[in-house]
């Protein structure tokens, strides 16, 4: 007497369940980076055809009327280089600041925030928007 089952299991992978979980992950992703803003105040950058990287960074803005921010906190200039100190902490590995200013504010004004960076050994990056 010959004793066989009828069900026999084939070796084959379903993707498909795969596929919708990679789909969900990525309208996660995308619905999530949507909701990160930078601190930052609002200004007319100038433009670049270059992309920049957002990363964590103190950010010093400069608006066209000469008045300085550090991460939307309004800074007189005299105490700009204590408060960039303060913010970025004394870690001295990734100290990092973003300056942000406005098309029609002096270059030497952000070299003046610039030059505080270089004296301090923090990275600087020039924050411009996209074409």
């Amino acid at each position: 007497m010959n004793i066989r089952g009828r069900n026999k299991v084939t070796p084959e992978f379903n993707m498909s369940s795969m596929t919708d979980i990679v789909f969900l992950l990525l309208i996660f992703f995308m619905i999530a980076s949507t909701l990160v803003s930078a601190e930052a105040i609002d200004l007319l950058l100038p433009k670049s055809s270059s992309k920049t990287t957002q990363s964590k960074s103190v950010t010093v803005s400069i608006t066209k009327n000469k008045e300085y921010y550090v991460n939307r906190k309004k800074v007189r200039k005299s105490q700009l280089e204590r408060e960039i100190l303060n913010k970025v902490g004394k870690n001295k590995i990734g100290r990092s600041i973003t300056l942000r200013v406005e098309e029609s504010v002096p270059m030497k004004d952000a070299v003046y925030v610039m030059d505080i960076a270089n004296r301090n050994r923090i990275k600087s990056t020039l924050a411009v928007r996209a074409k």
